[in-house]
């Protein structure tokens, strides 16, 4: 379906010199947390293109099945998605896009248009992971997903699912709770002429790119010991909006992953460092434990205070 110039091979995840920092107090953690976003920020590429396609080309080809599901019916929703971003994308980025005889140039890669699933084919075109949620039996269901880097999920667990039933495991946005009826309501009314985005942030032990393994540990785990080196922020990227033709929803998820070492290279280092501290601390023990910091709390804000001198 696609080519490049050379071979992508795994390797370090390029520096995303931190260009989202939702732990600044702009992004509350265990919140919804939906912002308005402008149409021409709706996809963000950047240098790192080409890493990010090559490890999702990689991925495909080596389990199809573990990034990639969709049901039968969704073709209209898929195709719908790839129409819009194969129109958007070289009218906002000619400089890294551009259509040529059947197929999309992006970045250093060309990708056939009509080789795959259209949402196979719209995932190849960039940094983000895609999803489909479609409303059917009163609930939004995960009807389509190409989801190369998950963040402590796998497709197979999640995929079919209603929205209620992928966040269960989520502190606060059980079945019932205020936060999963706020969700519906919102994907009931979400506008198609309306984008919007929101922000999750995780810290890993390892800087990949795919992590489907759960990380969430018990209340009582044990204390860890951290380096800044090997203790990564992984920042979670999601963008919404419905699909005009087919009423389907549309997920944009893309994710960015830094060293924590890469903090102090910020000039607001230090202000990020005291607030990452304040959310940390304001954790609950199951939120904690559902991210997976229970272990990691006590060592991470001792290299934060360090960072905030």
């Amino acid at each position: 379906m696609c080519t490049e110039g050379k071979m992508v091979k795994p390797q370090k995840v390029p520096n995303s010199h931190m260009k989202h920092t939702p732990y600044d107090g702009s992004s509350k953690p265990f919140t919804i947390g939906l912002t308005q976003l402008e149409p021409e920020r709706w996809i963000e590429p950047d240098e790192a293109l080409d890493f990010y396609l090559g490890e999702k080309a990689r991925l495909l080809a080596a389990s199809r099945e573990t990034v990639f599901a969709a049901e039968s019916g969704t073709e209209a929703a898929q195709r719908e998605l790839l129409d819009f971003l194969t129109d958007y994308l070289p009218r906002r980025y000619p400089q890294v896009y551009r259509r040529e005889n059947g197929a999309m140039i992006a970045g250093g890669r060309r990708v056939a248009l009509d080789d795959d699933a259209p949402l196979v084919v719209a995932g190849s075109l960039i940094q983000d992971d895609l999803a489909v949620m479609e409303r059917k039996a009163e609930e939004w269901h995960l009807t389509a997903a190409y989801v190369a880097f998950p963040s402590s999920w796998s497709l197979a667990e999640k995929f079919g699912r209603s929205i209620d039933e992928i966040h269960a495991p989520v502190p606060g946005f059980e079945r019932g709770s205020r936060n999963a009826d706020l969700i519906a309501r919102m994907f009931d009314n979400l506008s198609p002429a309306r984008f919007v985005e929101r922000f999750n942030w995780a810290v890993n032990v390892d800087g990949a790119l795919h992590l489907p393994k759960s990380k969430a540990e018990g209340i009582g785990a044990e204390p860890a010991q951290l380096t800044e080196d090997g203790t990564f922020i992984r920042i979670e990227r999601q963008t919404l909006r419905k699909l005009p033709r087919t009423g389907a929803i549309a997920f944009t998820i893309r994710i960015y992953s830094d060293p924590l070492a890469a903090l102090k290279n910020r000039p607001d280092a230090a202000a990020l460092a005291r607030s990452f501290v304040g959310q940390l601390n304001e954790l609950t023990l199951p939120q904690a434990a559902y991210k997976g910091l229970v272990s990691k709390r006590e060592a991470l804000i001792s290299a934060l205070l360090s960072i905030a001198g």
